[in-house]
């Protein structure tokens, strides 16, 4: 597992980190699931994108959590790419399966790792973190799973195990870029890496592919 360190303080961080790691990936037609402001249009000048979200700037307006199939053919994009987005979905298991359907080569998917941001809040007995809680106004950007990365790579491994057509093809987690000095102390004080990156690493990412083109 690659660990990169990196800071993400503005949604299209995350994007200019995609297309920075897996531009490879990001050839043909592209479906950008979540798509918010739609930042891979400006960042892959000339792509052939199509961007779906409830809203924001997509090609196609659709609430993913009122549909359960979205509105395209079978493996109709080269690539698929879902940036922190079924976290926020009741319907996530449903979705991911859709997201496996619409594509012909790739999958690209990142997850946050909600303890890393849960973690001193909790210890300190500050009752309340981001994305979740219990605020006046119902909230139009909020998490409806929690879980660590541990519980994202094992999700990510079930579902492969249902779908003999795709392979897990690389993955990545981002870290902080904290002083190396105290990075040091923390892996000396957490030696497991999984033990450790549950508590610091705050996305991990997948790059899933099929074998649906080379007629096996």
């Amino acid at each position: 597992m690659q660990v990169d360190f990196v800071r993400f303080t503005e949604r299209e961080d995350r994007t200019q980190y995609l297309v920075k790691t897996f531009s490879r990936y990001l050839q043909g037609r592209i479906l950008d699931v979540g798509c918010d402001q739609a930042p891979l249009k400006k960042l892959l000048p000339g792509c052939d994108h199509v961007g779906i979200d409830i809203g924001g700037r997509p090609d196609i307006r659709i609430n993913l959590e009122k549909v359960d199939r979205l509105p395209f053919e079978d493996a109709s994009f080269d690539c698929v790419i879902c940036i922190d987005v079924l976290e926020h979905l009741d319907n996530l298991h449903q979705m991911f399966q859709e997201l496996l359907r619409l594509s012909r080569s790739y999958l690209i998917l990142s997850l946050p790792n909600n303890w890393v941001a849960a973690r001193v809040p909790i210890e300190r007995g500050r009752g309340t973190f981001a994305h979740y809680g219990l605020p006046a106004e119902r909230p139009m950007d909020r998490h409806k799973w929690f879980f660590s990365l541990s519980d994202a790579r094992a999700f990510v491994r079930a579902q492969l195990e249902r779908q003999p057509r795709w392979k897990l093809l690389e993955e990545r987690v981002c870290e902080k870029g904290k002083n190396p000095i105290l990075r040091g102390l923390r892996r000396l004080r957490y030696p497991v890496q999984e033990h450790y990156l549950n508590r610091y690493a705050h996305t991990i990412w997948f790059v899933l592919q099929t074998n649906l083109t080379d007629g096996k």
